[in-house]
């Protein structure tokens, strides 16, 4: 590709992005003078391409409103781009499409591209391997990912079905949030009068309702969802004191595994104590996550935790020692 065929598409793709653009940034980005610009300017007006000048003091160049562009144009960057992202999406579970959706949609991509920019991108995906097996997918369906995404942006209550529950619940959703492969909404539950959590793949039906609501201060969505994770019930309620702050306890424990506050009588600033709470199903994989903060702790329930964390010490000790490990 020449260099000026190859600047009036990057030309082309700046005003794809929206806005007006002055002819100063044109050039700056472009690495040419001002006339040069609007000569590409003409160049793409020959091309039937609506670019509109905008006069005054913040004038430039923009396309038009409502325009629709030709078929999509990547550079190499943008293809590798585009297609490493629909195969990291599916390796993560962050794909928000069900089915082979993903697939099809790299498919297309390689379609369109020039024989021998298909050929090195074909070479970077087939010689590229992973360190972690992918993660399951529960990924939500179109309809309803998507009202539940107008709900949030537009602060409109949302009426769902949810599997497990009985007849329509109305939610104020305050956000989307997604975590280790599973999209989640957090919001007002109004049919219970609380907060709650709502997993996307078991919503199965969606649809956006009349009026508006106006969102909570306080936490923001994410917050809300890890919470929402860290305190579901479990068999186990487990309260441990840690020395510490609670920024150096929180890099090492998961918001959505523990919550971590400042314990009483204390501001969690200093080298004081913080309260962890854990919910938990089972209590054998705990010793060890304590003894990977590196920080003093005090278990105050409950009780069989205890004893778990004195049969690691007394297994740690036998290890140090060299002593043949007990029956």
């Amino acid at each position: 590709m020449s260099r000026p065929v190859s600047r009036v598409l990057t030309l082309l793709e700046l005003l794809q992005s929206g806005g007006v653009r002055t002819v100063a940034e044109l050039a700056g980005r472009l690495g040419v003078g001002e006339r040069t610009v609007r000569r590409y300017v003409d160049h793409l007006v020959d091309l039937d391409v609506p670019v509109e000048s905008v006069r005054g003091r913040y004038g430039g160049y923009r396309l038009a409103p409502g325009h629709r562009m030709p078929p999509l144009m990547l550079t190499d960057d943008e293809a590798l781009a585009v297609l490493l992202g629909l195969v990291a999406g599916r390796r993560t579970g962050i794909t928000a499409a069900a089915g082979t959706a993903g697939e099809t949609a790299a498919a297309k991509v390689r379609r369109v591209l020039p024989e021998r920019l298909r050929h090195r991108l074909d070479a970077v995906l087939d010689s590229l391997t992973f360190t972690t097996a992918p993660a399951g997918s529960a990924a939500p369906e179109s309809a309803v990912l998507l009202p539940v995404a107008d709900a949030v942006r537009h602060h409109r209550p949302l009426a769902i079905r949810y599997t497990g529950g009985s007849g329509e619940r109305t939610v104020y959703p305050y956000g989307l949030v997604a975590h280790a492969g599973r999209w989640y909404v957090t919001g007002r539950d109004l049919s219970v009068g609380a907060d709650r959590t709502f997993r996307l793949d078991r919503i199965h039906g969606a649809r956006v309702l009349p009026g508006t609501f106006e969102p909570p201060p306080g936490p923001g969505p994410a917050e809300r969802v890890l919470t929402a994770l860290a305190t579901a019930p479990y068999r186990h309620e487990v309260t441990v004191r840690v020395r510490g702050t609670a920024e150096e306890i929180r890099a090492r424990l998961p918001r959505s595994v523990a919550v971590v506050a400042a314990a009483d009588g204390d501001d969690g600033e200093g080298e004081g104590w913080c309260r962890v709470e854990i919910r938990a199903e089972r209590l054998d994989w705990l010793p060890g996550l304590l003894a990977s903060l590196d920080r003093p702790f005090v278990v105050e329930r409950p009780d069989e935790l205890r004893g778990l964390v004195a049969d690691l010490a007394n297994r740690l000790m036998d290890a140090a020692r060299g002593t043949p490990p007990r029956d």
